[in-house]
């Protein structure tokens, strides 16, 4: 490790935890929300509409952009636009209850743009440190997403718990002090130089370019794969296997995040070729779809399911490793490119299965077909659904094997 960056590299580590804050905290407090304050479903679900969307929208202002933003600066400042954002969340419905969703929104909208920042900025900065082994201090920067997840999930799950779904704001405080440690961290640090392009046209030719097109279509694939079984493996469970809530949660989605955070540290300690990871990783994930899609037996659905986790965790740090490697000139613009097919992916695949679960529910054949088969119209509908998902990580096979030949050529 290069210690003049080693205080660096911990803001870093710290900024990629927030992300994981701004990224769980609101399904997280759903219900909480619905209770105390009655707003409905709909508008719950708006809140990670706006996420994504805000994500979204940094990630193309620094695709064509990157080049007229002080990046040093702009990398310091996240951290204490996501403290902002996080104080804002937790403040605004405690102070002024009356409109306690806008203040969700308003707070939703600031960290999630920070959250954009660190998740097009991040990557270059680690990538620009000088390291031995630049893929493994890559895979290590993403695994500490994944362990944030878990730190997050099990921490505010605890502390509801223990003071009650009222306490959230203080919650939403105390988790506040993680970007507020990133924002010190970063304080009398040196950050790399990085590359951005000089100008629009520059731009749209590394655009022209079927390689990087190919390398997005990848990352989109794998943030798709990922983020459909994420958020789509818990209300599976219950509703289709019959596993209670609980342990659905506990032992399948809390299973999906430590199998993740387990293969990117493995990777990162280990991990020699990217290519061979990215290819059998969408293998597994396929087979990991297809056994939770085909099985009735609970043990079963719950393996495969949390066991996803592991096939996916390099699908999306792998995909820039390669990226960096096929375009080390690309600087901020790679990644934030990349960073909007990832976004993309991760928005997109769990939509696409809500709508076709929804379609199959409401076929007239429906009922019998699932009477066909011993199942629950809704436990079909959830199936078929959760079987689109599976195409992402089986399309992901041959543009990881089209990558690989590529490399070799």
């Amino acid at each position: 490790m290069n210690k003049s960056y080693a205080r660096l590299k911990w803001a870093c580590y710290a900024g990629n935890v927030t992300m994981s804050v701004v990224g769980n905290l609101s399904p997280l407090l759903f219900l909480t929300f619905r209770s105390l304050y009655d707003i409905s479903y709909s508008l719950l679900g708006t809140l990670v509409l706006i996420n994504f969307f805000t994500q979204l929208t940094i990630d193309l202002i620094f695709s064509f952009f990157s080049h007229k933003f002080n990046i040093p600066k702009v990398v310091k400042l996240m951290s204490v636009i996501g403290a902002v954002g996080l104080t804002v969340y937790a403040l605004w419905p405690m102070l002024l209850p009356g409109s306690a969703y806008l203040g969700l929104v308003v707070g939703t909208i600031i960290a999630s743009a920070a959250s954009g920042l660190a998740e097009v900025l991040l990557s270059p900065v680690i990538a620009a440190i000088p390291a031995e082994n630049p893929d493994h201090e890559m895979s290590k920067l993403h695994s500490v997403y994944a362990w944030g997840a878990v730190g997050v999930i099990v921490f505010s799950t605890v502390f509801l718990l223990l003071f009650g779904a009222e306490s959230w704001p203080w919650l939403a405080l105390l988790l506040a002090l993680i970007p507020l440690t990133s924002a010190v961290l970063y304080i009398g640090t040196e950050i790399p130089p990085m590359e951005t392009p000089e100008r629009v046209s520059s731009v749209l030719e590394f655009m022209k370019n079927k390689t990087l097109w190919l390398c997005v279509i990848g990352i989109f694939l794998g943030g798709a794969a990922e983020v459909t079984m994420a958020q789509w493996s818990s209300g599976y469970l219950e509703q289709a296997l019959g596993i209670p809530k609980v342990w659905g949660d506990i032992f399948g989605v809390a299973m999906f995040a430590v199998t993740l955070g387990i293969g990117r540290t493995l990777y990162a300690k280990m991990g020699k070729n990217i290519g061979r990871a990215l290819f059998w990783g969408a293998i597994g994930a396929t087979l990991c779809y297809l056994a939770a899609v085909l099985t009735n037996l609970p043990i079963i659905g719950l393996f495969a399911c949390g066991f996803t986790g592991f096939c996916v965790s390099m699908m999306w740090p792998g995909s820039l490793i390669v990226v960096a490697d096929r375009f080390p000139a690309g600087g901020v613009f790679i990644y934030a490119m990349m960073a909007a097919g990832g976004d993309l992916g991760a928005s997109l695949g769990p939509q696409l299965v809500g709508v076709v679960t929804d379609a199959v529910k409401a076929w007239p054949v429906t009922a019998a077909l699932a009477a066909e088969y011993d199942l629950a119209p809704d436990q079909l509908g959830l199936k078929l659904g959760l079987l689109v998902g599976m195409l992402f990580p089986l399309v992901a096979i041959f543009i990881y094997h089209r990558q690989r030949k590529q490399n070799k050529a």
